[in-house]
């Protein structure tokens, strides 16, 4: 299967990268596995940020999987039946520090949560990782989730 996980901006906390890195490497035997950082927007103003970074998001003109805290919630095994369904491929954006803009929310082909807490966005990657690894030990009945 093929997954393409989306987000804006680089990982800067060495610990999360760490992390990244080690589930990326556990997922390759279950999944072809990319990563698309997109430009960060800088600046104060929140709602030109995410308006900026969507045109970005858009401008790939890809369908995707939007995570967003205000998504559908799941919990593990419904996440890797989630999975399942979408093969051969499925892409997932996670947008940047203040989120993504209406118009990003709008092109979803769905849009699920995390949890109903808020994460930092570069938090939300590795446990997007994390989950993503689970689904496949579910999937292939592997023992990591008990």
């Amino acid at each position: 299967m093929r997954i393409r996980l989306i987000w804006t901006g680089k990982t800067k906390e060495r610990f999360i990268d760490e992390g990244i890195r080690k589930y990326t490497g556990l997922l390759r035997p279950f999944a072809d596995l990319s990563i698309t950082e997109l430009r960060e927007e800088k600046g104060r103003e929140q709602q030109r940020i995410r308006e900026r970074e969507g045109e970005r998001i858009l401008g790939l003109k890809t369908r995707y999987i939007l995570l967003d805290e205000k998504g559908k919630n799941m919990t593990s095994l419904e996440f890797a039946d989630f999975i399942r369904h979408r093969a051969p491929a499925v892409n997932f954006m996670l947008g940047g520090a203040y989120g993504v803009s209406e118009a990003v929310k709008e092109a979803a082909d769905q849009t699920i949560a995390l949890s109903r807490m808020t994460f930092t966005h570069e938090l939300s990657r590795l446990f997007l990782l994390e989950q993503i690894y689970r689904a496949f030990t579910i999937i292939n009945r592997r023992g990591y989730h008990h």
